[in-house]
C-alpha cells in the first residue's frame, strides 16, 4: 500500500516543508546497524540510545543540517590477529529527522551506548497565544 498526502494538500496551507519532509522519511532506512532506542523524557525531551559496543567517543561524528542529525562512526583499524570476531567494528550512518526547533543538547558514551540528547525549544513568538477581541 503506497501512503500519498494528496488529498490532504487542499486543505492545508504553508505545510510543503512538512509533507516534504515526510516524503523524506518515508525513503529513510530505519533498521539495521547500529540498533538503537528513542525514549521519551517529557514533551519537549528525547534520549536516543545507540548500541556502539567497542566504538570509542572519537571514533564517532555527530552533525545537523537542515533538521537531518546524521550519526556516523568508524573504527580505526587495529594490528590484533583474531581467532574469531563478533563484535561489529564497521562504518555505519544513521540519519533521525528532527521536528522544528528541535536539537541535540549533549552527547555521552557509556558502557558502549551512545547516549544523545535532544530538546525542542520553541520561541517565544512561536508558542501559541490568545488575540483578544476588541
Amino acid at each position: 500500500m503506497t501512503f500519498t498526502l494528496d488529498k490532504y494538500m487542499p486543505y492545508s496551507v504553508g505545510l510543503e516543508t512538512l509533507f516534504d519532509r515526510l516524503g523524506t522519511l518515508s525513503s529513510m532506512d530505519v533498521k539495521g546497524y547500529p540498533y538503537y532506542n528513542i525514549k521519551k523524557k517529557d514533551d519537549t525531551q528525547w534520549i536516543i540510545e545507540l548500541a556502539l559496543a567497542g566504538f570509542d567517543k572519537k571514533d564517532i561524528k555527530i552533525d545537523v543540517k537542515d533538521s537531518i542529525m546524521t550519526i556516523q562512526g568508524e573504527m580505526k583499524d587495529t594490528e590484533e590477529e583474531y581467532l574469531y570476531k563478533g563484535i561489529s567494528s564497521k562504518k555505519f550512518s544513521k540519519s533521525f529527522s528532527l521536528a522544528e526547533y528541535t536539537e541535540p543538547k549533549s552527547a555521552e558514551m557509556k558502557n558502549g551506548i551512545l547516549y544523545v540528547t535532544l530538546e525542542q525549544e520553541v520561541p517565544e513568538e512561536k508558542k501559541p497565544k490568545t488575540i483578544e477581541i476588541i
